[in-house]
């Protein structure tokens, strides 16, 4: 797993390799306050307790400024932190930038996609090009099993 710093939400600073040895989902997404995204971290919220159960901390991530983050963090009350990666490097690192099309033209954006990391550090499941409805489901039921 690439190492990485990066400011995240509540004045903190993520480290990969500093986090907690427990295990860890960390999941991109294009942007604050859009439709998927919303519905995305709004899955991730209603289930956080689950996943604590399960002994795995959240981490969004976009290219959002920490400013956004907070606020977007905030009109949803969320109980994870989010990551801002406004260059790309965390992003770049994990190979989600893609050439995608929107509204009939190329952009280049972040593809939706989720990473599990276990206790030790090690990347255990990648989800890419993750479609919203039951994705969340779908994670919280793969660290549940791993225990």
């Amino acid at each position: 797993m690439p190492n990485f710093s990066a400011a995240m939400t509540s004045g903190q600073t993520f480290t990969l390799s500093g986090r907690p040895a427990r295990a860890t989902v960390l999941f991109f997404y294009p942007k604050d306050n859009t439709p998927g995204c919303t519905t995305e971290n709004m899955a991730f919220r209603d289930l956080h307790e689950q996943f604590t159960a399960a002994g795995v901390e959240i981490y969004g991530i976009s290219r959002d400024s920490l400013r956004s983050h907070e606020s977007f963090k905030a009109k949803l009350g969320l109980p994870f932190e989010l990551i801002s990666d406004p260059e790309e490097a965390v992003c770049q690192a994990f190979g989600v930038m893609k050439q995608k099309k929107m509204y009939g033209k190329e952009v280049r954006g972040v593809e939706r996609s989720t990473f599990v990391i276990d206790a030790q550090g090690r990347l255990v499941k990648e989800w890419r090009g993750v479609k919203v409805p039951g994705h969340v489901d779908e994670v919280l039921e793969f660290v549940a099993r791993r225990g």
